[in-house]
């Protein structure tokens, strides 16, 4: 995919990454190949196996937290670098090889098409969710974002996000703006205009998700206390 001539963006592609030695090399590939332009940052956090000896090696531009922080605080050391250069828009993007790089061009045109500041790569929104534990889940997070914002956000869950200028900012300055659903939704009662786009998601080829049964119905219910109860509580502008 060539970028588009019209677009003189500036965008950086966010990869947290821990433990991923079995996919990284194959998601920047990706980007390199299917989002021309687009520049990227490896958040090695803290990782235990070869994932930042891969990157060095192979000249990949990244950073190694020296402990593990979790996806929070590698998301935010990335949001802090887009700050520092200047960055138009930043993508977060996962080290895990779901994401597909052939939409990060299209999701920056879709935000300057409509002024967004965020778009989120969405599954659902142009296709049902199909039945499971995690989807329930989803759903009804979903429910608690309308219930608290009147927005209906399709994939509230997705870990594609696109942010502009001022989102960067945002997330570079504020200690609890994480990339969770609960913040996505405190950037809509701040005003924030949130989109979403459809967008295909690959099965993870390889390594595991730190996200098993237990974790996941430990973290919708997280997310959900926090969007009823603990956003109203958190500082706004």
């Amino acid at each position: 995919m060539k970028m588009p001539e019209e677009s003189k963006a500036r965008v950086l592609a966010i990869i947290p990454a821990y433990n991923e030695e079995e996919n990284i090399v194959a998601t920047v590939e990706d980007l390199r190949r299917n989002a021309p332009g687009v520049d990227y940052l490896v958040i090695d956090d803290g990782s235990t196996d070869a994932t930042a000896r891969i990157c060095a090696e192979r000249g990949f531009s990244h950073v190694s937290l020296p402990v593990n922080l979790g996806l929070a605080g590698g998301f935010q050391t990335g949001m802090k670098y887009a700050f520092a250069h200047d960055y138009d828009y930043a993508i977060q993007f996962d080290a895990d090889g779901q994401h597909s790089a052939a939409y990060v061009w299209p999701m920056v045109e879709e935000a300057q098409r409509t002024g967004a500041d965020i778009i989120i790569g969405s599954r659902f929104c142009a296709q049902k969710k199909p039945v499971s534990a995690r989807m329930v889940g989803s759903a009804l997070i979903t429910c608690m974002i309308r219930l608290t914002t009147g927005r209906k956000i399709q994939d509230p869950t997705s870990g594609m996000r696109l942010f502009d200028r001022e989102m960067i900012r945002q997330f570079a300055h504020k200690f609890d703006y994480t990339p969770e659903p609960d913040t996505i939704a405190l950037a809509i009662r701040n005003g924030a205009d949130v989109r979403e786009m459809q967008v295909e998601m690959r099965d993870r080829v390889a390594g595991e998700s730190y996200l098993s049964f237990t974790k996941s119905i430990s973290y919708m219910l997280r997310a959900c206390i926090s969007i009823l109860f603990v956003q109203w509580f958190r500082r706004e502008g």
